[in-house]
């Protein structure tokens, strides 16, 4: 590891000094927020496949219920039966904090009061199991939604802990190493000059006696 290039004086030594100090320290607060990250991390990876999991199964039953319900339903009764939605939904997006990290916060909100009317179609054409199987597909819906905030959760904390990686890295293997070998370098260029001065001194002295 090179030394940096200053002037070996006491107050370049003392900078250096404050320096190592400010970045030992750093680098200590850096590792313990790395190492929370991981482990907030394995957390909601646990979460996020288990989420997703169950998401897929419900999906996937949804799926079934609907081919069978609307298989016995004509293709124009099905289009009209949709054609007009019930109501519409937006997502309101808001944010927490993670280790000083902002994070999504997913919630749906739907323009008009879904509690008045639960589908946008008359009875008489269609069946109770394309009711139900609208039902079972509706409820998903918050599953999904949570899912999508989990996943971009997991996205910027693996984006975090990547930049603190390389951040405590930098500390460790480059900036501490040569502030510890540049200090030792001075304290080192130091001592020998206090040597020869002290010499010089006793020769000075030495001379002064034999006269």
């Amino acid at each position: 590891m090179a030394i940096m290039n200053v002037n070996p004086t006491r107050m370049e030594l003392s900078r250096l000094r404050k320096r190592l100090t400010t970045a030992t320290r750093g680098h200590k607060l850096l590792k313990d927020k790395q190492d929370e990250l991981v482990r907030q991390f394995i957390t909601l990876i646990k979460k996020n496949q288990q989420l997703r999991k169950n998401m897929e199964t419900e999906l996937q039953q949804g799926m079934e219920k609907y081919v069978l319900a609307s298989s016995s339903i004509p293709d124009n009764v099905l289009q009209e039966a949709f054609a007009i939605p019930l109501n519409r939904m937006s997502l309101d997006v808001q944010s927490k904090t993670i280790m000083n990290m902002d994070v999504p916060v997913l919630n749906e909100v739907f323009e008009e009061d879904e509690s008045e009317k639960n589908f946008s179609y008359g009875f008489m054409s269609t069946t109770s199991e394309l009711d139900l199987s609208l039902s079972h597909l509706d409820s998903i819906l918050p599953m999904m939604i949570q899912l999508a905030e989990i996943e971009k959760t997991c996205q910027l904390m693996s984006d975090e802990i990547e930049r603190t990686r390389r951040r405590v890295n930098a500390l460790e293997y480059m900036t501490i190493p040569k502030l510890t070998e540049t200090i030792a370098y001075i304290e080192r260029t130091l001592a020998e000059s206090e040597r020869s001065n002290l010499t010089r001194l006793m020769k000075v002295i030495d001379v002064i006696e034999a006269e």
